[in-house]
């Protein structure tokens, strides 16, 4: 079998196609796989690290409002990507192709509609964006991670199979106490893992630094993920500030650690972070981007905190709030008991196998296998 397997922009879309990819791997070894990603963007680096080989295409986002001339080039960049993405799928031949959302996705699926080649979609988000849905018409399905997708997409076509995540955040061994060792924490002290992705999170990390103090007072240690945007900026004020406890460190490369150290997670609420906090069952404070397409941040953060899996501050909020809300939330033991163990009822396990499935009998169905 042959599939082509189309999106990337974050982490949040790059690990799933991955984990696809694996599973599908897995189900049939001698498949040949292409992903296609947006050039400059971190598919293009973090694919073939996974060994797998991607082809870039010229595309990018909209500018905001939607109107400003700047997007007379973003369509004639798109053009330019489906002209691209017709002549790899006609020299690679997939027999299915699969879209994981960013920018690359829409381009490669609809050029792969066009050539009559049948494609399954996978909508990590809560609220799916207007590509997606557009996308969805000609679908043979549609793989949801949330209920009431109905809304969005035709009935009929979707399937409930949760999002997949990095395989090595499910077999982590460490306890806790090895965990915090890991990273020179104290095993015994309350701990607050913040991160915000690889490039940080401005708010929360304005949030974090001006808590410091706060934070140190109440014996509360924190792994700060900072991200590489102005990391040396929040290091030097954690030093500044003689910061003990609340420890800045530009990325976290053992994320599997970092969570089973925690007894809070601080976070954004893409679907990604979303899904390892459900999958996990971790208490979490989610603080959604608002910048997000469609606002789909603040729907997946909803999911939880309407549930009370998770507590949501508003990003404007984040200053005045957060470090307030997540030292409340360390001193009250049940109350994160419970937001775990509501987290954890949310996870679905087995997402990239059964996702896989649905491949590899939508190829047959299609009688391209």
């Amino acid at each position: 079998m042959k599939v082509i397997i189309s999106g990337g922009g974050t982490g949040g879309h790059i690990f799933p196609a991955v984990s696809i990819a694996n599973a599908i791997k897995k189900a049939l070894p001698d498949t040949e796989f292409l992903f296609i990603g947006a050039n400059g963007r971190m598919e293009m680096e973090k694919v073939p690290a996974e060994g797998y080989k991607i082809i870039g295409l010229p595309v990018r986002g909209f500018f905001r409002p939607l109107y400003s001339p700047k997007n007379i080039m973003v369509l004639i960049d798109l053009l330019k990507s489906t002209i691209k993405a017709k002549k790899i799928i006609r020299e690679f031949n997939p027999d299915i192709a699969v879209g994981v959302g960013g920018y690359a996705s829409a381009a490669a699926l609809k050029a792969a509609s066009a050539l009559g080649v049948p494609y399954v979609l996978q909508e990590q988000n809560g609220f799916a964006g207007v590509t997606n849905q557009e996308l969805a018409k000609h679908a043979k399905k549609i793989c949801v991670a949330y209920p009431g997708m109905e809304r969005f997409f035709p009935a009929d076509r979707i399937v409930m199979t949760g999002n997949p995540v990095r395989q090595s955040l499910l077999e982590c061994t460490a306890t806790i106490a090895e965990a915090r060792q890991s990273f020179g924490l104290d095993p015994d002290r309350p701990t607050i893992f913040v991160t915000g992705g690889s490039l940080g999170a401005r708010s929360i990390n304005e949030s974090i630094a001006d808590g410091i103090e706060q934070l140190e007072a109440a014996g509360i240690q924190v792994l700060w993920q900072t991200g590489k945007a102005d990391g040396n900026k929040w290091e030097e004020i954690a030093a500044a500030k003689k910061a003990h406890l609340v420890h800045p460190t530009w990325f976290v490369t053992d994320m599997a650690k970092a969570y089973r150290a925690a007894d809070v997670v601080i976070s954004r609420s893409g679907a990604g972070a979303v899904n390892e906090i459900c999958l996990i069952g971790k208490a979490s404070i989610l603080v959604p981007l608002p910048t997000a397409a469609e606002d789909h941040q603040t729907a997946n953060a909803k999911a939880l905190s309407t549930k009370d899996a998770a507590i949501l501050v508003a990003n404007s909020d984040a200053k005045q709030k957060l470090v307030e809300e997540a030292i409340r939330l360390i001193g009250n033991a049940p109350r994160i008991k419970s937001m775990e163990e509501k987290a954890k009822a949310m996870g679905m396990t087995g997402a990239a196998d059964t996702i896989a499935q649905i491949v590899i009998e939508e190829a047959k169905k299609n009688k391209r296998v």
